[in-house]
C-alpha cells in the first residue's frame, strides 16, 4: 500500500494529486544578501488586452484524457451483468434520472456508487483511467475528448448501455 507522511493512500484522487505534487518543481530559494535582484520577464504583447487567453484554442487536443463514467446497462447490453434484468427503455430512464441528479449538483463519485452497472465501479469511483481514443469504444471516446476538465456528458449511448462521462483530466 501507498503511503505519504506515514498514512495510508486512501483514494485514486488522492493519489493522483500526491503524484502531481511529487512531479512539481521545488519553490526558488529565497534570495541571499549578496544575490543581485532579477528583474521580472516582461509580459508578452497582446492583440486583445481585454480578453482572457483562450489555453484550449492555442494548445493541440489531448492524445489521452482521464474519465469517470456511470454505467446503466441494460438486459442484452454488451458484458451486462447476469443481475441486470432492465429493460433498454428502463435504463434509459435510470441514466436521465442519473443525469438529472449531476445537473442539479450532487457529486459525480457518490452517485456512481447509486446507478452504475460498471461491476468495480464503485471501488474505483467510476474510474477508467487515462485512455486514448483507440482504447474506448468510438462513441465513448468521442464524447469524452470533447468534454473540458470536469465537465459532465449528456447520455451516450454504446454497445455496453447509457454512459454519463466526467473528464477529469
Amino acid at each position: 500500500m501507498a503511503t505519504r507522511s506515514g498514512g495510508p493512500v486512501t483514494s485514486v484522487s488522492q493519489a493522483l494529486l500526491f503524484a502531481l505534487l511529487a512531479a512539481c518543481d521545488p519553490p526558488p530559494a529565497p534570495p541571499t544578501a549578496d544575490a543581485a535582484p532579477v528583474a521580472a520577464p516582461a509580459p508578452a504583447p497582446s492583440a486583445s488586452p481585454a480578453s482572457p487567453p483562450t489555453p484550449a484554442a492555442d494548445s493541440p487536443p489531448p492524445t489521452s484524457v482521464a474519465a469517470q463514467h456511470i454505467l446503466v446497462a441494460y438486459k442484452g447490453a454488451k458484458n451486462a451483468p447476469k443481475t441486470v434484468t432492465r429493460s433498454k427503455a428502463d435504463a434509459r430512464k435510470r441514466a436521465e434520472e442519473a443525469l438529472g441528479r449531476v445537473r442539479a449538483g450532487e457529486d459525480f463519485t457518490e452517485l456512481v456508487k447509486v446507478y452504475s452497472d460498471d461491476p468495480g465501479a464503485a471501488d474505483r469511483m467510476g474510474s477508467v483511467g487515462k485512455f486514448t481514443r483507440e482504447k474506448m469504444d468510438k462513441t465513448f471516446s468521442d464524447a469524452a475528448f470533447a468534454l473540458k476538465v470536469d465537465e459532465v456528458s449528456g447520455i451516450v449511448e454504446t454497445p455496453f448501455g447509457f454512459h454519463l462521462i466526467k473528464r477529469n483530466q
